[in-house]
C-alpha cells in the first residue's frame, strides 16, 4: 500500500459524504435512532472490516458510532482506507 498526500485524500473524499481528515485519519460519525440500530451498523462494519481484512476505530455509543481509518503500517492514509471508508458509508 502507499500512502496518499493530503491532497490525494481531500479529493478522495470528495466522492464520501461527510468524511473528514483529521489527525491523520479520515473519519465520519454515524447518528441512530437507538442503540439497536447502532449495534447493527456496528456489526455490519466489523463484517466488512473482516472481509477486507483492513481494521477501523469504532467509537461506540448508545446512539453514535465514529468510524475512523489510517493505516498504521504506512504511518497514513491509503487507497484500502478510502475504499473501506466508502463500503461502510454503503451500508446507511
Amino acid at each position: 500500500m502507499t500512502k496518499l498526500s493530503e491532497q490525494q485524500v481531500r479529493e478522495e473524499l470528495k466522492q464520501l459524504n461527510g468524511w473528514e481528515l483529521a489527525s491523520g485519519e479520515i473519519a465520519k460519525t454515524y447518528s441512530f435512532k437507538n442503540y439497536y440500530e447502532t449495534m447493527a451498523f456496528v456489526n455490519a462494519t466489523a463484517w466488512v472490516s473482516h472481509r477486507e481484512d483492513h481494521h477501523p476505530d469504532l467509537e461506540v455509543g448508545y446512539n453514535k458510532c465514529r468510524v475512523r481509518y489510517s493505516t498504521h503500517s504506512i504511518g497514513g492514509i491509503s487507497d484500502k482506507d478510502v475504499a473501506c471508508a466508502a463500503k461502510v458509508e454503503a451500508l446507511t
